[in-house]
């Protein structure tokens, strides 16, 4: 009788963490590993072409200071070997559809990749760096050969990209094995209710009604057949047992809670994915952009390589935050409390603020001394997000206040504009993450929205809270109320 109670409570339990932990798992780091390879797709296109730009570049230089052939011999100019003897090469011509988009206009001839003949008893890595990039071309009538080294640049992005997959591979690695511990932990409950309710119909077996055992088996069958896809489904609760409709009721509470939990990590997901997806659309539209214009148009090429400088400064700061709250959601982040004065900090990012942003007026009302124990880098770093809003939303030549009072208990820090404000029902959703309120602002802004929830984990986590004040087109008063040291 025992082992056959053990092997149904597993039975159901095995089920419960297939459907919900392990598919929930896979759903959400396939999503990320998809958005990887998109960008690693980007980057390699992005390299390979400045690599064989630059080698183009430097030929089109030589071509253009009418350098002389040597007689005998080779001559060198910087990495590149001008000589008028063919070396014995083992390598393929470029197919000229690909020279089309370089920029050869002055050069012409043909173009090689290839390795010297002594060069092939080399192992694998020596062979790779050995490559060399072959011009054809006729200088003053003459015709010889340009050599360059791009095996060199072949080696330095392969170690740069394996360092990018090395980090790609911990992320997906330790995301997989701390979202399943955080599964797990979340769905605890759900497990030990499955095992409650069959323990239940199996102590109850021997009833006189039927209609009660029939209830508490299709109690028992119904938790076993929620997973992840249906969530949302209820358990009947017309018992005529008030505990069994308890029972039930709290089920259909706790699943409501969990449906809650799950989609909202689902739509983070699916947020951060949109996120992503945009400054990689943006590369690609330049990219596109140089293909047609770029390689003969020096302004459409500076403009495309800043927009594309921009989007990757952009898409590294997404990441970062997105690993920040990663790491604040499973509990990994250590706090180095010390005591110290609020208005020191409040001083150094005003100092930092004026000589970045010379377009707003920066003021300060401090009442020192202010003396709080938390971290002072977070603490920093929350106090920042409100200054970077504030200076985002508000018009130039305005001013920005940022002011500390207090009383015995508490410490007011507050960070106050006279900007574009916040409507008031979306004053209860400005910590939500992606969450903003005006998304035509805030393309020309920027910001990827979130800023603030990661100001809200931060003071949070010191046991303190926000106080929002806004009026449209009146200005924003955000306000941290932290505790007073000791």
């Amino acid at each position: 009788m025992k082992r056959t109670k053990s092997t149904g409570s597993g039975t159901i339990k095995n089920r419960i963490q297939s459907s919900l932990v392990l598919r929930l798992n896979v759903r959400m780091m396939g999503r990320l590993l998809a958005g990887f390879i998109s960008i690693n797709i980007v980057i390699v296109l992005i390299s390979f072409f400045v690599v064989f730009w630059n080698a183009e570049n430097g030929i089109d230089g030589m071509v253009h200071l009418k350098m002389d052939f040597p007689e005998e011999g080779e001559l060198e100019f910087g990495k590149f070997k001008l000589t008028q003897e063919e070396e014995n090469i083992s390598g393929f011509e470029i197919n000229q559809i690909f020279l089309e988009y370089l920029d050869r206009d002055d050069t012409g001839g043909t173009r090689e990749l290839g390795i010297f003949q002594s060069d092939l008893e080399k192992n694998l890595t020596d062979r790779l760096e050995a490559i060399r990039y072959i011009a054809y071309i006729q200088i003053d009538g003459n015709d010889g050969f340009i050599y360059y080294p791009i095996g060199n640049d072949f080696m330095i992005l392969l170690g740069l990209f394996l360092i990018i997959l090395g980090f790609e591979v911990i992320i997906l690695t330790t995301g997989f094995v701390k979202g399943s511990r955080m599964i797990k932990r979340t769905l605890r409950p759900l497990n030990e209710l499955a095992e409650a309710a069959r323990s239940l119909n199996v102590e109850v077996a021997s009833m006189s009604s039927k209609s009660q055992d029939r209830y508490l088996k299709d109690l028992a069958g119904a938790i076993s057949s929620i997973d992840a896809n249906r969530l949302d489904q209820h358990i009947s609760v017309d018992s005529s047992q008030e505990e069994l409709k308890g029972l039930a009721a709290a089920i259909n509470q706790m699943l409501n809670r969990i449906n809650d939990s799950y989609q909202s990590q689902v739509q983070f997901v699916s947020d951060a994915s949109h996120e992503l997806r945009t400054p990689i659309s943006v590369i690609q539209g330049y990219v596109n952009l140089l293909d047609r214009w770029g390689k003969n148009d020096e302004k459409t090429l500076q403009e495309s390589i800043d927009a594309i400088k921009g989007e990757t400064e952009s898409m590294k700061e997404l990441v970062e935050q997105l690993l920040f709250l990663a790491r604040g959601d499973n509990e990994t982040i250590q706090l180095h409390k010390e005591t110290f004065d609020v208005c020191e900090v409040i001083h150094d990012i005003a100092r930092e603020a004026d000589m970045i942003d010379k377009s707003h007026d920066f003021q300060m009302d401090l009442k020192c001394e202010a003396f709080i124990s938390a971290d002072k880098q977070l603490i920093k770093q929350a106090i920042r997000i409100l200054v970077d809003n504030s200076i985002k939303y508000t018009p130039e030549g305005e001013s920005i206040i940022l002011r500390v009072n207090g009383d015995e208990n508490t410490i007011r820090i507050t960070v106050q504009d006279s900007g574009i404000g916040i409507p008031p029902d979306s004053i209860p959703r400005i910590f939500d993450r992606f969450y903003r309120s005006d998304e035509s602002r805030a393309r020309k802004t920027g910001g990827s929205g979130l800023g603030l929830s990661i100001a809200q984990w931060i003071i949070e986590r010191h046991g303190a809270h926000f106080e929002v004040l806004s009026r449209v087109d009146i200005g924003t008063r955000i306000t941290i109320v932290m505790p007073r040291a000791e």
